[in-house]
């Protein structure tokens, strides 16, 4: 079959939409962790027993010095900002400050926090595509006529991005799992998938964005996968989080790749699936194709490095 061909989409300037001059670095130690916001670092002034500000950088004190004490500190300024209404849609989930996916923690801290500080995060986005031979095959491999994909909508609900377009799977990676233990859980919670599906996903690539936000700085890496499904499969939703499926040929999905609809990271997680097979193809590649590297300094930092 004859691939899509699309001028370059919303997404690919979003990834990047970040600038240095309005921000401050967020230092744990000696590293660059995160980046700040100027009227959250002024915000940060309340409470001066947990953060330092000198030579426009924001410290956690360095009187904090194991990732523990980090991380009850770091936990006290997550409860005092979302008592002055900075954060909303508290997780009760953990996210991990490490500037690697396999690097040992600078400190643990609340969900809700993580785009405030601008630390790097880490997700699992899963393409649901239905193959005209079936499930047996890879994505990929099968001939005419043309895929289609499975893709959902957040609920309104949702702390962020609600009621925009998602793929099939996609989650934030909370510390204590690995890649694909958060797949296998993201899967099962957002559209029923049985591990005995989800284990025989296909890797793609890994992207990267770095995107000024409602919340703060969204500083994350994804890692991308292809699942097929069968024919008849239908996704169902477990925990509220997915208001709708829906299945969409190629042609609607490039209408919905262009119009912005669907969220930044997974427009590029499907871009990538749909750009691996042949199915798509953007036009400005050079652009898109810098979404698979770490963003440079000085506004990349060391996140990813």
């Amino acid at each position: 079959m004859r691939g899509l061909e699309l001028d370059t989409p919303p997404c690919v300037a979003a990834a990047r939409r970040f600038d240095v001059a309005r921000h401050r670095p967020f230092v744990i130690g000696d590293a660059q962790v995160g980046w700040l916001r100027e009227d959250d670092a002024r915000l940060l002034q309340r409470w001066p027993a947990l953060f330092e500000q000198r030579g426009g950088v924001v410290l956690l004190a360095p009187r904090f010095e194991t990732p523990d004490a980090r991380s009850a500190a770091l936990q006290e300024a997550a409860v005092g900002l979302l008592d002055v209404g900075r954060l909303r849609g508290w997780r009760d989930e953990i996210y991990a400050i490490r500037n690697r996916f396999e690097a040992v923690p600078f400190a643990l801290i609340e969900r809700a926090a993580a785009r405030f500080f601008g630390i790097a995060t880490y997700a699992v986005h899963a393409n649901g595509v239905v193959l005209p031979g079936g499930a047996d095959e890879s994505p990929g491999t099968a001939a005419d006529p043309a895929p289609s994909l499975w893709i959902a909508r957040r609920s309104l609900a949702k702390p962020t991005d609600p009621g925009m377009l998602d793929n099939l799977v996609g989650g934030g990676i909370a510390w204590g799992y690995g890649v694909t233990e958060a797949l296998v859980k993201e899967a099962w919670e957002e559209s029923g998938l049985p591990e005995t599906v989800t284990e025989r996903a296909m890797v793609g690539r890994s992207a990267y964005i770095l995107n000024e936000v409602e919340q703060g700085t969204q500083v994350e890496q994804l890692f991308i996968f292809d699942i097929a499904l069968p024919a008849g499969f239908a996704p169902s939703a477990q925990d509220g989080e997915v208001s709708e499926h829906r299945q969409v040929d190629l042609a609607a999905l490039g209408e919905i790749i262009a119009s912005g609809t669907m969220t930044v990271d997974a427009t590029i997680a499907t871009l990538d699936c749909c750009q691996r097979h042949g199915w798509l193809r953007v036009r400005d590649a050079p652009a898109y194709e810098a979404l698979f590297a770490p963003p440079a300094p000085p506004a990349g930092a060391s996140f990813f490095r």
